[in-house]
């Protein structure tokens, strides 16, 4: 029984989640698609490596080394955002067009976990500008990093290329859409539930018997506007034919 009650207040209230969903869809697709700049992605990886002593080019990696520096990468990610490594960026890269506020905003630093690999992504509304932000800073880090630490421990293993033809990563608006019809569906199916309960009308004898606790005594059925003048009208002429035979003339 509550299927049922269920699914006729969401056959009663069918136009209004179409309407919410159909208008919902139809404003995020649209904003997305025109409204939007696209946003790109290009990284740059870096490894952070073991560095040999003068004269042992052939010692190997232990795991005492690794560890480090998989350590080292956290300060290293701190290292690359400091106003020395992106002012030198901005001021060997005028061609860039940006300052460090706004290099700073662009940049995320990663690193796979347990491993001595760090990514340097930058976001930009043209992937072959985000590609030279990201190879200028990585080139940039690896020189300060000799110079502030006295380390040579940093090589870039994959430099970004700025001529790929790269897809935005954001907007989506196929995923976006899909996003807004489950909301606007289950948006639209709450307000109909919720305008359903505010109805306290009475639609049925057993609505009466509940609210009331008395037994319906009649009913009066609903009749269409043609269906009650031609009963009207073969009524009035029922009547006028009886009177017609009941009256006698004399001569």
């Amino acid at each position: 029984m509550e299927i049922q009650w269920y699914w006729s207040v969401i056959r009663k209230r069918m136009w209004l989640i179409a309407l919410i969903v159909i208008v919902a869809c139809t404003a995020v697709g649209y904003y997305t698609s025109q409204k939007v700049k696209p946003v790109y992605q290009a990284d740059t990886k870096l490894l952070v490596y073991q560095q040999r002593a003068a004269g042992n080019a052939s010692m190997m990696a232990d795991s005492g080394s690794i560890n480090s520096n998989i350590q080292m990468i956290k300060t290293f990610k701190q290292l690359i955002l400091i106003p020395r490594v992106l002012g030198k960026v901005v001021t060997e890269y005028p061609k860039l067009q940006t300052t460090e506020d706004e290099l700073a905003a662009k940049i995320g630093i990663s690193s796979t976990a347990e491993t001595q690999i760090m990514t340097v992504t930058v976001s930009d509304h043209s992937y072959a500008r985000a590609a030279e932000m990201a190879n200028a800073v990585s080139k940039v880090f690896q020189q300060e990093v000799r110079a502030l630490m006295k380390l040579d421990n940093v090589s870039v293993i994959n430099w970004a290329d700025p001529s790929e033809n790269r897809l935005p990563v954001s907007p989506q608006p196929v995923k976006t859409v899909l996003i807004v019809f489950v909301v606007s569906l289950m948006l639209g199916g709450g307000l109909a539930f919720l305008l359903e309960q505010l109805d306290d009308s009475v639609k049925s004898e057993k609505e009466i018997n509940e609210k009331l606790g008395m037994p319906l005594l009649t009913e009066v059925p609903r009749i269409g506007s043609r269906g009650s003048s031609g009963k009207g009208n073969r009524r009035n002429k029922a009547m006028a034919g009886r009177r017609e035979s009941n009256v006698t003339m004399d001569a």
